[in-house]
Formats: C-alpha cells, sequence, structure tokens
C-alpha cells in the first residue's frame, strides 16, 4: 500500500501529515498527487465527499509554490464555511514552508480584504460572490495566475455561478494550471472542460458512489404532522445521538430547532441569514459536541466536516440525488458506521424511489418505534449510565449522602423516588402521541387528528429570559397542574402558546388572573385558534335539526299589504293530504275568464284611394301646353 512518503513529498510537509495522523493517501490522493507535481497536465477529479479531496491538491500546491509577493492560486469554493475549512487545512499542511494562505468570503470589510490584497498573498481562497466585486472594483489582478482550482464545481453550476466562472477564466492567463474536483461530474462541468481547460486527464477514484457497506440507510413514509413526533422517537432510542438534521429553507431551521430547544433538546441551526460569527460560533459548538444536535439547510451539505457523526436525518426529502449524495456524505468519514435516515410524504414515494434508481443504493424502508419500545430504550440507556459511572468510581462522594438516606428507608424506595423525581416526565408515555404507519392501501388516504384542547396566550417570553422549562415549572408551582398535562408549548420572542385540556384551562385562568410577576400582569387567554395535535378527543355535537322538525316559527307578513299571517304550523301537525284525483276533474287554480275575441292593440284606420302628387288640390290643374 502507498504511502505519503513514497509520492516525493517534502520533508517538512511529511511531517505536518505525520501531526495529523496521515500515513496513508486516499484513492483520489494517491493518483492526483503525483500528477500535480509533475505539473503536466489539467486535472479533473471525481470523488465522493469526506475522501481527501483539499488535501490531495492542496499538497502539490505547497510543494511547487514559493512565497512571493504575488497571489500564485486561486481557489474557489461554493460556500464561507468550505472557503475556511480549505484555507485552515491548507495552512496546517505546509509546516514552515511560509506560504500566505487568506480565505476572502462575504459579510466581511471590503477595507480589511483590500489591505489583504495590497500584502505577500500566495493562496487565495473565495466565494464567486466576492471575486466578482474585486474584479468590477479592479482590486485584485489574476494576470499572474499559476493555478486555478474549482472545487465542488457541481455544486456552484447548480447555484447558477456558471456566468461568473466564465468570467474568471477570462481574467487569468491561459498558460495556467487548472483543477476541476466534484462529487459528481454533470454535463456542464465537462462543457466547461472542454470550452476553456484544454487537455485534461480525467480522475475518478473508486468507490466514489456510496455503498450500504458502512452505513445504514433508511426511510419512513409519515405524514407531514407526524415528522416531529417520528424525530423525537428516533433520538430517545439512540443511547448516543450527535447527528445533522437537514431542512429546505431557513423558516424550517428556525422553526425546527425552537420545537426542539423547547422539548429540552440540545440543538442549534445553520442557514445563510445567519451573520458569520454566529455560523462560526454554533458549527464550533457542534464540533465540540457542547450541541449534538446541528439543523441546517443544504449550505451546510458542503465542505463541513465533523468527525464521529452518528446521524444524518433529512427532514425535508433532498430536491434531486446528488443533493442526497452531498448531506449524508457528512458522515462517510473515516471508514466508521453511521446511519442516514430519510423522511417522507406519501406523496414523496417516488422522489425517494428515483433517489435509489440513480445512487444505486438500498435505502430500506424503517420500522417505526412504538411507544412501549422507546420508554424501554430509555431504560436500558439509564441502567447503563449508572453501571458507567459505577465503573468509572465517580460517586465515591455521594456514598455518605446515600448512607443516611436508606439508613431508616427501604434502598428500593429510595431508588424509586429519585426515579419519580427526576425521570418521571422522560417514563411518561403519554409524552409521545401516536403516528398513523403508511401503507400501500392507506398511502394516500387522510387520517383526521383527533382534537379538543384548548390552546392559551401566554404574555411571558423568551427575551425576558424564560426558557421551556422554566415557563412549564412556573406554570406548575401556580396552577397545579403537571407539566406531562401540557402540550405544543411553543415560546416566541414576544409571547408564548400552550395547549391544555378545558378543564386545565380554566384552573390556570383562574390561578394567574391577578398574578403580576417581576411588576408584570402575567396574562394568560384563550387563544383565538386550537391545536389540531392533541390527544384529547373531539367533541361530539348532537345531530342537526331539519328544517321541517321546528316546532315553532316566527310569524309571517305579507310582503305587500304587511298583513301578519298566524305561525306555520310544524310538518308533523299538518294533516296529510288525500289521494291525487284525476286531471279531468280537477279544478283550475285561477278560472279563466271569457275576453270576447281578441282586438288588435291598434285599430287599422281606414284610408281612401291613393292620389298623385299633382292632384293635390292645394295645386291648381296644369293646363294643356299651345302654341300661339
Amino acid at each position: 500500500m502507498t504511502e505519503f512518503k513514497d509520492l516525493w513529498i517534502w520533508e517538512q510537509t511529511l511531517q505536518a501529515l505525520t501531526k495529523k495522523w496521515f500515513v496513508t493517501p486516499s484513492p483520489i490522493q494517491a493518483q492526483v498527487i503525483p500528477l500535480l507535481l509533475k505539473g503536466e497536465k489539467n486535472v479533473i477529479g471525481q470523488a465522493a465527499t469526506g475522501t481527501g479531496k483539499t488535501a490531495a491538491f492542496g499538497i502539490p500546491l505547497i510543494e511547487k509554490l514559493t512565497p512571493t509577493n504575488k497571489v500564485q492560486a486561486l481557489i474557489l469554493a461554493p460556500t464561507r464555511e468550505l472557503a475556511t475549512q480549505i484555507a485552515e487545512e491548507i495552512d496546517s499542511l505546509q509546516g514552515k514552508k511560509g506560504l500566505k494562505v487568506m480565505a476572502i468570503y462575504g459579510k466581511q470589510s471590503y477595507e480589511i480584504q483590500h489591505r489583504a490584497l495590497k500584502r505577500w498573498i500566495d493562496i487565495l481562497v473565495w466565494t464567486p460572490g466576492r471575486i466578482m466585486d474585486h474584479l468590477n472594483r479592479k482590486t485584485l489582478d489574476l494576470k499572474n495566475l499559476s493555478y486555478f482550482i474549482l472545487d465542488e464545481a457541481d455544486e456552484m453550476l447548480d447555484m447558477w455561478f456558471i456566468d461568473d466562472i466564465e468570467t474568471i477564466f477570462k481574467e487569468t492567463k491561459p498558460e495556467k494550471k487548472v483543477l476541476l474536483f466534484s462529487a459528481t461530474m454533470p454535463k456542464e462541468v465537462l462543457q466547461i472542460a472542454k470550452k476553456y481547460i484544454g487537455e485534461y486527464e480525467l480522475i475518478a477514484a473508486p468507490n466514489t458512489e456510496i455503498t450500504g457497506e458502512q452505513t445504514d440507510q433508511t426511510y419512513f413514509e409519515v405524514q407531514e404532522r407526524d415528522k416531529f413526533e417520528l424525530l423525537r422517537r428516533i433520538m430517545d432510542t439512540e443511547s448516543d445521538f450527535y447527528g445533522i438534521i437537514f431542512c429546505h429553507t431557513k423558516a424550517d431551521v428556525d422553526g425546527l430547532v425552537s420545537r426542539l430547544n423547547d422539548e429540552w433538546y440540545s440543538a442549534e441551526g445553520l442557514h445563510g441569514d445567519l451573520a458569520q460569527k454566529q455560523r462560526e460560533h454554533f458549527l464550533q459548538r457542534f464540533k465540540d459536541k457542547k450541541v449534538k444536535i446541528l439543523v441546517a439547510t443544504d449550505i451546510a451539505a458542503r465542505g463541513i466536516d465533523v468527525n464521529d457523526v452518528t446521524h444524518v436525518i433529512n427532514y425535508a426529502i433532498p430536491q434531486n440525488a446528488e443533493r442526497y449524495t452531498h448531506r449524508i456524505g457528512r458522515t462517510w468519514r473515516a471508514g466508521k458506521e453511521w446511519t442516514a435516515i430519510t423522511f417522507i410524504t406519501p406523496k414523496e414515494y417516488s422522489k425517494m424511489s428515483y433517489i435509489k434508481k440513480v445512487n444505486k443504493v438500498d435505502i430500506k424502508k424503517g420500522q417505526i418505534p412504538n411507544i412501549e419500545g422507546v420508554i424501554e430504550k430509555k431504560k436500558d440507556k439509564l441502567n447503563e449510565n449508572i453501571q458507567g459511572v459505577i465503573k468509572k468510581e465517580s460517586h465515591k462522594d455521594y456514598t455518605e449522602i446515600a448512607d443516611k438516606l436508606i439508613e431508616n428507608t427501604n434502598p428500593r424506595d429510595v431508588v424509586a423516588a429519585l426515579l419519580k423525581m427526576h425521570y418521571e416526565s422522560d417514563f411518561d408515555q403519554t409524552r409521545y402521541k401516536n403516528i398513523v404507519e403508511q401503507t400501500r392501501e392507506n398511502r394516500f388516504a387522510s387520517k383526521w387528528t383527533p382534537w379538543g384542547q384548548t390552546r392559551l396566550f401566554i404574555a411571558l417570553w423568551r427575551r425576558e429570559g424564560y426558557t421551556a422549562r422554566s415557563l412549564l415549572e412556573l406554570i406548575t408551582k401556580e396552577s397545579g397542574v403537571p407539566s406531562r398535562d401540557m402540550d405544543d408549548l411553543k415560546m416566541m420572542d414576544d409571547f408564548s402558546f400552550i395547549s391544555v385540556s378545558p378543564m386545565n384551562a380554566a384552573i390556570i385562568t383562574n390561578a394567574f388572573a391577578d398574578k403580576t410577576i417581576h411588576g408584570k400582569k402575567a396574562i394568560i387567554n384563550r387563544a383565538k385558534e386550537s391545536t389540531s395535535d392533541s390527544r384529547w378527543p373531539r367533541r361530539e355535537f348532537p345531530p342537526r335539526k331539519s328544517f321541517w322538525d321546528r316546532k315553532e316559527f316566527p310569524p309571517r307578513k305579507d310582503f305587500w299589504t304587511k298583513k301578519d299571517y298566524p305561525p306555520r304550523k310544524p310538518y308533523g301537525d299538518r294533516k296529510e293530504f288525500g289521494e291525487r284525483k284525476p286531471y279531468g276533474d280537477r279544478k283550475e287554480f285561477w278560472p279563466k275568464k271569457d275576453f270576447g275575441p281578441k282586438k288588435e292593440f291598434w285599430p287599422k284606420r281606414e284610408f281612401g284611394p291613393r292620389k298623385e302628387f299633382w292632384a293635390k288640390k292645394s295645386f291648381w290643374a296644369r293646363k294643356p301646353y299651345k302654341r300661339p
């Protein structure tokens, strides 16, 4: 098996690789690095996400370049996170070479970037939008560029950066070396290669398709309203859940993060509307495992290298097969086992079949965990945690308190009381709702979820420092209604909502009728809308009466005469009509009157014989003409 020392790499670079525990190159690295070190041809590399493409082109750059005062290499990446990661990776691999590497992207100060471009920078990592801004401002000169590298080319083409890429190609000299790397190889990438690159060598690393050897890929078919409940069950059944959840839009990310935090799960969101410092902060918290759940849009599907991720969950099915590959590639690293789960609605079954066919993977249908099984898994998890604490002997500081507790009490009762105090809500089956499993028979059938709870508006919100737990504890303390009887808590920045039964709603509203907290009145009123996602049955209404079943009718008035008529009698008190008589014996409702012969409306006038015009009396008679 080939090692890095067999690739004729500089000794300082090998030392940097050894510090990072890099000994054996990946397939894409073993094929690309020798070609780039020779510097004969342009290269197009195809390899799956997480196979070391950054080191494949970063190591040859470190070997071939020397520190100067000009930009020698330009690396184009689709997202800020990927650009930052590439710059950090190359900088960590160069050892003491002295090359200056910098990442420049949007939402940074132009003045800072302009000052950096005036300094000696050898390798620049850019995002397409910001590089176009500097080209238009004439603050970037690419005439002396020696290497142009396009990372994740298929993603940038999917993000409509094709025009920007062509403009950048025109701004550079034709003698440069071009490297294109991509997880997939669409036709647009090859068209760019034919148009701008010239002669190139296509290298496709083996096993670029995602296989089922190290992964467990499943999908669950549920209604849209049951996705969050299924997500809770999956996370509760795992002993150590550490994963990324993908949504379509930024609003979906914010909504899911809010619901997860309200249910006491530790989650952060990542999307394009966040400031760069926020995104870096949230991502670092996730890498440090201070937060176990990262909810993100597809912007996080590229270039976010997180170790030991156990799950990737597609809360919304990807738009195409390539995006599915990029999403679940977040966990396909270092030969470790991982799990990829996709939620689909009944109408998305055909799209799931298409993804399976294009990617050539076996994605099995998962069995929805039942409530009893989830509770048993949580009990087993608690037992494992207790046994782990005992093995580590980290409980010695609490033995004195334990001796006092069991001095005059049965130890079994003490343990049971402690479990009730701290795990009562965790083992409560009523916290979970029923999920209707979809089959081919009921795939397109619409199921009505029972409802009937009362929605309460609460004038206490997140900006005042309240969390879901503190708000529930406050309501329980003041009203006595346990938290397990409260459902669908939604905390906003300026108000909150909660669903309870009608009886508990009356208790809570009475308890907070005149209650003031921190000098402010805590208003709790019935909200106008009610939830359709509750475990309480719907109210039964009596059958609607027809018009003729009415016993009393209002008095009637004639429209023209305004006379009062007696009220109409109910249908049951009317006399039945007799048998219908033949038509000949029936009398006409309106008897006909004899009006005599029909007369013309305008009687005809009698006119005499028609006279000629010249025969009228008003003119004299015409005499014959006589000659004199």
